[in-house]
């Protein structure tokens, strides 16, 4: 999938996303470390997001990842930035602290080279909502770019699920 592809994906995913929380009224939270703002872009790009974002956090340092999204330190101290449960906290996190319906957020490494022990391209997606918490492992391959745009596109396909299946009556965790 070349860069525009890519492009077309997220959009189409976030126009989805938006589309279907305005019919809901419900509302979004990001909180990026990889895609550092770029999940957050994508949305606002979107004619009427401002009915449904609430607004986001990156915190790409992981001492922000405890200061302004409220994961626990014992977490980090225990696992680094790049954990399926420390995904799960900065959902919640963004969730509870932008008050907001869904928090969604993305960490993991985008490249060039690995981190704290974990290769490129390992990242985790996670959504918040109502009927609890679900984070996903994505295993991507190639360049930054395309790494962070499969990230957001992911997270926007994972909360599009979520919204879709709540308040049905079906559980909306995996």
């Amino acid at each position: 999938m070349g860069v525009r592809e890519a492009e077309g994906a997220m959009g189409s995913a976030a126009a989805g996303v938006v589309h279907r929380l305005t019919e809901r009224q419900e509302t979004v939270a990001t909180v990026e470390s990889l895609t550092g703002g770029l999940l957050a872009a994508t949305i606002v790009e979107i004619s009427g997001a401002s009915a449904v974002y609430r607004g986001g956090l990156v915190v790409y340092a992981t001492e922000l990842k405890e200061r302004l999204a409220g994961v626990p330190a014992a977490l980090l101290a225990e696992r680094g930035p790049i954990d399926p449960d420390v995904a799960a906290a900065l959902a919640e996190g963004g969730r509870r602290r932008c008050g907001a319906d869904w928090g969604l957020a993305t960490t993991g490494v985008a490249g060039p080279e690995p981190q704290d022990g974990k290769p490129v391209g390992m990242v985790f997606v996670a959504v918040a909502g109502p009927d609890g918490t679900e984070v996903r492992q994505l295993d991507l391959v190639g360049g930054r770019d395309r790494i962070r745009g499969a990230a957001v596109t992911e997270a926007l396909r994972l909360l599009a699920e979520h919204v879709q299946l709540s308040g049905t009556g079906r559980p909306a965790v995996g």
